[in-house]
């Protein structure tokens, strides 16, 4: 009866923490989409106020990896704004309800278009378990699935992170390895010509020279 409580509650613990990370964040956004040359993208949020947020953004291809940025709140009034960023940070906490906007721009970019990448937090994390700012201490099996569930939101932090250096990476070795193929080939013809160019050249030092001679009768 002991070990039969005792596996219970273990997987009741269990089913707590696959709960909280699937569904830890669902008052956050996070989206990769494509920005075009010449083009401008807004993104709205209903936020309460006194709510903390986080706004997170990162290009992950084109051109020199920048983009602007502009976060306003309910009433217009302009809370962060960049220019030609790569990648940045902003947290702030919501002096007022309604709806929250956030932009992203390449209208600076007449023929590069980008994919940026961003994660917007809206609120707190929900405690892992209903109880855990109680006055008593948690059981060392809750100690060890708070201590899991920030490891594991942890890893995937780091994992998204790593995810679009990878992106970046291959995004610029793709770049650079068209750039090296084309001139490769640019390079090929250029020795091409010069080599039929010199070919001929020398034929032209070393043709005999057809001549005509008249015999004069008698």
């Amino acid at each position: 009866m002991m070990w039969g409580a005792h596996h219970g509650h273990v997987k009741a613990l269990v089913q707590v923490l696959w709960a909280q990370l699937l569904f830890g964040w669902v008052f956050g956004s996070e989206l990769t989409f494509e920005l075009p040359d010449n083009a401008k993208q807004c993104f709205y949020e209903d936020i309460t106020i006194g709510t903390k947020c986080t706004l997170e953004f990162q290009v992950v291809t084109g051109g020199h990896y920048d983009v602007d940025c502009r976060l306003e709140d309910a009433d217009g009034t302009v809370l962060y704004k960049e220019m030609k960023k790569q990648y940045d940070s902003f947290t702030f906490t919501a002096a007022k309800n309604g709806t929250y906007k956030f932009c992203f721009s390449n209208e600076f970019s007449t023929f590069t278009h980008k994919t940026v990448y961003f994660d917007f937090q809206v609120g707190e994390d929900p405690p892992l378990f209903p109880n855990e700012n109680r006055v008593t201490a948690l059981t060392q099996m809750e100690s060890a699935c708070v201590s899991i569930h920030e490891a594991l939101k942890s890893v995937i932090d780091y994992q998204t992170h790593f995810r679009l250096r990878e992106a970046q990476g291959r995004s610029r070795a793709e770049d650079l390895n068209t750039r090296v193929a084309f001139w490769s080939i640019g390079e090929a013809f250029i020795l091409l010509v010069v080599s039929i160019s010199q070919v001929v050249l020398l034929r032209s030092f070393f043709s005999d020279k057809k001549t005509t001679t008249t015999r004069v009768g008698s």
